[in-house]
């Protein structure tokens, strides 16, 4: 990643909260601020979803405070958030699935609990905040690849509760003054994304049958394509949407993707090879509330954050497959 040493003395001289940075996205901003000398990193997570094992190297850090608390909680929130620089909220609960199955709790966390996040960020005055928006606003748009201001109609509750993020941070801007920058994620995947549970994503689930052998199960016909984003990118994306974007005016929205699509064939394939894997996909119901094709135009952020991907799918998935055979 490149990083000026002018922005590098910026981290090393700031204090940092991470929400959810027990999960994958979120402990890999942990890593790399810790590796750059932060000055100090602040965790929040309530470890629903994520896991106090990503955050084990860092726990005798003088520098590293975890905090077990949740966003729902307005005084967790204003806690965590003294003599905090920059944030970075990644607390959030992800699938389409789990909220259409329990649309309440989706909301609660994704929407009050975004909103005592921006509300505790703005009080506490902090320089920056970079939260994670998600691709799944472009709901019912056609139109490829996606461009940050057509989006269509949502097609689940988790896909609202992202939009609505969007829309309370572009009044904060506007009324309070307190501009910050939306990552909408393209499907991010890469060590230490957790293939189990109920709710995991496509490529996790994908290395566990390819690791033992098993069929996985493509939902529809496999044509069903998607812009895969390795993790170290959404990394590069957070972390200059925090320090790259000091002159901010208005809240911004940014694609954070590679810009190439991969169908789920060819996915399989792809991690067929690296696992030397022969066994053949099942292919089963297509979920609801999916869309069929997603593929990112990431020019605004190369513009406004300076984003430039420097992992491709393939390099990608080849550093996960380390991951996923050590760790199954």
């Amino acid at each position: 990643m490149n990083i000026s040493t002018e922005k590098l003395h910026i981290i090393s001289q700031s204090n940092f909260l991470i929400t959810g940075g027990a999960g994958f996205i979120g402990s890999h901003i942990v890593e790399f601020l810790l590796k750059n000398n932060a000055k100090k990193v602040v965790v929040l997570d309530n470890l629903s979803t994520g896991f106090i094992k990503n955050l084990e190297p860092y726990l005798h850090l003088s520098n590293f405070n975890f905090i077990q608390g949740d966003i729902r909680n307005w005084d967790t929130c204003t806690q965590a958030m003294e003599g905090i620089d920059f944030v970075s909220h990644q607390a959030a609960l992800g699938s389409v699935p789990r909220s259409i199955k329990d649309p309440i709790t989706t909301n609660q966390v994704n929407i009050d609990g975004f909103l005592n996040i921006l509300t505790a960020a703005r009080d506490a005055k902090v320089k920056k905040m970079v939260y994670a928006a998600s691709s799944s606003t472009y709901g019912t748009s056609k139109e490829l690849p996606k461009v940050e201001d057509k989006i269509g109609k949502p097609l689940s509750p988790y896909a609202i509760t992202k939009y609505v993020n969007e829309l309370y941070a572009e009044i904060f801007s506007s009324t309070y003054n307190f501009h910050s920058v939306g990552l909408r994620y393209f499907n991010v995947f890469g060590p230490r994304q957790d293939p189990n549970g109920a709710y995991a994503a496509v490529i996790p689930l994908f290395f566990k049958a390819a690791i033992q052998n098993q069929p996985p199960t493509i939902n529809g016909d496999g044509e069903t394509s998607r812009d895969f984003t390795f993790i170290l990118n959404a990394v590069e994306a957070n972390i200059k949407g925090l320090l790259n974007t000091d002159q901010l005016t208005k809240h911004e929205v940014c694609n954070v993707a590679y810009g190439e699509a991969t169908t789920l064939n060819e996915l399989w394939d792809a991690i067929k090879d690296i696992t030397k894997t022969s066994v053949e996909a099942i292919y089963g119901e297509t979920r609801i509330g999916d869309i069929k094709h997603s593929l990112a135009d990431i020019s605004k952020a190369r513009n406004t954050l300076q984003y430039n991907p420097a992992y491709s799918i393939k390099e990608g998935l080849q550093i996960a497959s380390k991951w996923y055979i050590d760790n199954l």
